[in-house]
């Protein structure tokens, strides 16, 4: 018996390092079970802290082929015969599965016995590797648990502790959850919390969590409106005194903020539009076809140039004192601000330009150009100042490049003169969003990082009103992240903050998180039990019953971790 269970562990410990050494997702145990590599802290939501991998054992669903649909009496008979095909190719996935209680044990046991080279020496991960390896602790474990146990288990998880490079322990984690309620009476009390922290070690630290969602508070409900932004505040505290306290003003507050461009609320929201139409042409220029803008003006884009070039609508004079920015609000704005009005194909902004070159050659404009402008225009106006134009071939694709490099031109002095004149930045940070040595490809890339940094700036001015110490910070780290990261709508930048500053927000509101921690010992011998409400069911694998619970009732979760400087034995993992 002992021996098939070292075996057991063994084969499943080898499963576990392949997963891990090989860097892959997933894999199948036992016909049944699956195996996932994945981020801890997306998976676990605000069990599990930290965002190293993880494995997770759960059931593996089954694949359930849907009911086929009743076929239209319309259709031909081939068309019928293709429907039927495609409706048995379906396949509809079930969420995650969770295994029983009993397999969950057995699980944790032997990724148990597997560090422990004291109890079986052919279990130690360093004879799975040669001698000269010394081989990297495996990754924490957790295992999907159906609750059916009396306590109501829904997770139950297993992580080595180390102590410098050597495996000195194991961690054992085990979560319950009572479904949901919106009787705060239901709700284990703080004293009762501690007894039961203290059945295992003595209570030291108490320790208080909380996150708040800014959006949609009731400072600002009358102007909320659904959007893909969010604004959420973590708190951290010491010397909690009741369930769902009020973080005090001395908590440790960090902001979350994402926020994604083109809502139409936004003060950036003309900006936007100016850069949706640049990414447009950049597409153009590298697919060879472009998808104009719907006209907003029954005049063409031609006429309206004519119309300017002639003083129909500004006098010569003034045209003449036009700055390079007036110039791109003419031809690459077209009269409105955020669109081309009448440009409608690749003729239309040919016919524009041939118009400007030629008021250029003639000397019937004279607009001014900043020193620091590289664009084909640009050269071209500064060349006209010495009468000596280069002859432009407006032929292809070259006036679509030439209003691509219009716009980024116009939006860069935009970007630079709302950060430089906030004093948020210096024109040296912004250099490499500001370079035009790259492809006009990566210069769109960088000016759409750039404008998402505004738009978080605006977000976190107008909406929060960070002062200004807060609001410099953030533009460094968002500059700073976008040099060496990808343009990601979805990325949380963190800023420390006074829970002074935002106290209005959150003091009247409901936490959507709200959780405390009661810890004792430290290192190997650290011993934990929490409590964790949340509005939001923190357990993927379990459906709650609610009744009659109207809203969103909030889900209690208890969630105690217990450390042992001593590995377990699979004996005394079961009797857990």
């Amino acid at each position: 018996m002992g021996s098939k269970i070292i075996a057991d562990a063994v084969q499943f410990s080898k499963m576990l390092r392949s997963l891990q050494d090989d860097c892959k997702d997933s894999c199948i145990y036992e016909e049944d079970i699956q195996i996932l590599r994945v981020n801890g802290g997306k998976h676990l939501h605000n069990i599990y802290t930290g965002d190293r991998p993880v494995f997770i054992c759960e059931k593996t669903a089954p694949q359930i082929d849907p009911e086929d649909d009743k076929m239209d009496e319309t259709h031909s008979d081939d068309e019928t015969h293709s429907d039927d095909e495609t409706n048995h190719e379906v396949k509809i996935e079930l969420g995650p599965q969770p295994l029983t209680i009993m397999k969950a044990r057995q699980l944790l046991s032997w990724y148990t016995m597997s560090q422990n080279s004291i109890v079986s020496p052919a279990v130690s991960p360093a004879d799975l590797l040669p001698p000269a390896v010394s081989p990297a602790p495996l990754l924490p474990l957790w295992v999907r648990c159906d609750m059916a146990d009396p306590a109501g288990t829904t997770w139950l998880g297993a992580e080595t502790a180390c102590t410098g490079n050597k495996v000195s322990g194991v961690k054992l984690y085990s979560v319950t959850c009572a479904g949901s309620t919106v009787d705060k009476g239901a709700f284990i009390t703080l004293d009762e919390l501690k007894q039961e922290h203290k059945r295992r070690h003595h209570p030291s630290l108490v320790k208080g969590t909380a996150q708040y969602n800014l959006f949609g508070s009731t400072v600002v409900e009358k102007t909320a409106i659904e959007s893909q932004s969010s604004v959420t505040v973590d708190f951290r505290w010491s010397h909690v005194e009741t369930i769902l306290e009020t973080p005090p003003l001395s908590s440790m507050a960090t902001l979350n903020i994402k926020v994604s461009s083109g809502d139409m609320r936004s003060p950036m929201y003309l900006l936007y539009r100016e850069l949706e139409f640049l990414q447009m042409l950049a597409d153009g220029l590298r697919t060879g076809e472009t998808e104009w803008m719907e006209p907003v003006d029954s005049r063409s884009a031609v006429q309206m140039t004519r119309e300017y070039l002639d003083g129909r609508m500004v006098t010569f004079q003034t045209f003449c004192h036009l700055s390079i920015s007036n110039i791109l609000t003419v031809f690459f704005l077209f009269h409105h601000y955020f669109s081309i009005s009448g440009v409608t194909s690749y003729q239309d902004v040919g016919d524009c330009l041939k118009m400007v070159i030629k008021a250029l050659q003639y000397g019937d404009i004279k607009p001014w150009i900043h020193r620091d402008s590289s664009s084909s225009l640009s050269k071209l106006i500064l060349q006209s100042y010495h009468h000596q134009m280069d002859h432009v071939s407006l032929t292809g694709l070259t006036p679509v490049h030439m209003l691509l490099e219009m716009g980024l031109d116009k939006m860069r002095k935009d970007y630079i003169n709302y950060l430089i004149g906030q004093d948020l930045t210096t024109l040296n940070h912004l250099s490499y969003y500001l370079s035009t040595v790259e492809d006009l490809q990566e210069q769109v890339i960088r000016l759409r990082k750039l404008h998402h940094l505004l738009e978080i700036m605006v977000t976190c001015s107008t909406f929060l009103c960070l002062p200004y110490d807060r609001l410099f910070l953030l533009t460094q780290l968002c500059l700073q992240y976008y040099k060496t990261c990808p343009y990601d709508e979805d990325h949380e930048f963190k800023l420390q903050i006074k829970p002074a500053l935002i106290s209005h927000f959150y003091q009247k509101e409901q936490a959507v998180f709200w959780g405390v921690e009661v810890s004792s010992g430290n290192g190997p011998r650290e011993v934990k039990t929490s409590l964790l409400l949340s509005d939001k069911p923190l357990v993927e694998h379990i459906i709650f019953e609610t009744g009659e619970i109207p809203s969103s009732p909030p889900d209690i979760m208890l969630c105690s971790s217990q450390t042992s400087s001593k590995v377990l034995s699979v004996f005394h993992l079961h009797m857990e």
